[in-house]
């Protein structure tokens, strides 16, 4: 493979109830190996603002850009991934709808996910309840990572699950994607589904819904696959 065939920049946008700070590991994971690593915050305010955020960012690229989203960041990735600077698309534990579905679609017919609880406020945003977080959201998390992420969660606007994605971009830009074994969030034949429906080299781990943080050798590992292999599958 040719220093041209290799893609060097990496975009990674989290999900709903996170911030960024979760993707250190795998950030220092692709730095270490020569990546070029930019990280998306989101504002989970409404799928348009959130990628617009991450559309800023890919602006920012200068060259060929793995797109990476976990859980709702997956959303994100399908309609931003648009972008011509996407040359590949990572979905950790993530969302895919296809063109013209909306994010709670992809959960009718699946199973339901009792440890997953989201409290949502008068204004319509949620945040995971409190008592149910570990075990539904970071069961593998040390003790002290998962109430940091507790802690520091941001509320998301449920009202962007009810949003279409205008054009998926895995319909026409190749895929990957991880998947948590152990995942308490998504009902993990939902996850199956959607990331067979995309096309994508699916990676199974053994891990919580947050294996971004959990796990970040492994996933650095699928996307320096993607970076190695998708200007080639393309």
């Amino acid at each position: 493979m040719t220093d041209d065939q290799q893609i060097t920049n990496a975009v990674l946008v989290h999900g709903a109830f996170a911030d960024g700070s979760g993707w250190r590991g795998v950030y220092e994971n692709l730095t270490a190996r020569g990546m070029r690593v930019t990280i998306a915050q989101i504002p989970l305010t409404s799928l348009a603002d959130d990628v617009a955020a991450t559309t800023r960012v890919l602006d920012l690229q200068d060259g060929p850009t793995v797109l990476v989203g976990h859980s709702w960041g997956g959303t994100v990735i399908t309609e931003a991934g648009t972008h011509p600077k996407v040359a590949a698309l990572v979905y950790v534990s993530a969302l895919a709808p296809d063109s013209g579905e909306t994010t709670a679609q992809q959960y009718e017919g699946f199973a339901p996910t009792p440890n997953f609880v989201i409290d949502v406020g008068d204004d319509g945003f949620g945040f995971l309840n409190w008592e149910r977080f570990k075990v539904g959201f970071a069961a593998d998390a040390t003790d002290a990572d998962a109430a940091f992420l507790r802690d520091s969660q941001v509320p998301i606007n449920m009202s962007a699950f009810g949003v279409a994605v205008p054009h998926a971009a895995w319909r026409d830009k190749p895929s990957w994607a991880v998947i948590a074994r152990d995942d308490q969030s998504f009902d993990q034949a939902m996850l199956t589904h959607m990331a067979t429906r995309a096309g994508a080299e699916i990676t199974y781990v053994s891990a919580s819904h947050a294996l971004f943080l959990t796990q970040p050798g492994a996933v650095s590992e699928v996307i320096a696959t993607a970076a190695q292999n998708a200007l080639v599958a393309s």
